[in-house]
């Protein structure tokens, strides 16, 4: 294929609605398409029916009708009390670093800060997520496997 008609087409696939073209000529295929420079903005919408109940956005309803609503009631007293570690990231909750592992931290470990706490999977990456305080791990917010939203408290550390 000629190096102007692949410019035609990029130029084409770039000016028009198309997103994709791909063209098969005497042996030779090319497919042209538009990179997605806003492509993380299109999985949140899919994260947002399954939030677990600690997640920020879920109003107050969503935690009265869980029937895990006990848990639910320690965050609320953690203003004076508590420190959160909270995602940094929009991915999925891993509390241990393979499955048939130990988890990093579970209630009562002993964390410092730059201790590794969890992994979060963001587009298959894996991200460690490390405490930012000293302290005992008081409560596990999130749970394994699950989708955690960015700024969600995932763990309770009672500082030291």
């Amino acid at each position: 294929m000629d190096l102007n008609y692949i410019k035609k087409l990029v130029k084409l696939v770039d000016e028009s609605g198309v997103d994709e073209i791909e063209i098969e000529e005497e042996g030779s295929k090319i497919r042209v398409s538009k990179a997605r420079h806003n492509s993380s903005a299109v999985p949140i919408p899919q994260f947002l029916p399954q939030q677990p109940v600690y997640a920020q956005p879920a109003p107050a309803q969503t935690v009265a009708a869980a029937p895990e609503a006990a848990p639910a009631s320690a965050p609320k007293t953690e203003g004076s009390k508590f420190h959160e570690v909270r995602s940094p990231i929009v991915g999925t909750f891993y509390s241990a670093p393979a499955p048939n592992a130990d988890p990093y931290v579970q209630v009562g470990s002993s964390v410092q800060p730059g201790t590794v706490v969890c992994i979060i999977e963001a587009m298959k990456l894996m991200n460690e997520i490390e405490s930012d305080v000293a302290g005992k791990v008081v409560q596990v917010l999130a749970q394994n496997g699950q989708p955690v939203e960015y700024n969600q408290p995932l763990f309770l550390v009672e500082p030291a």
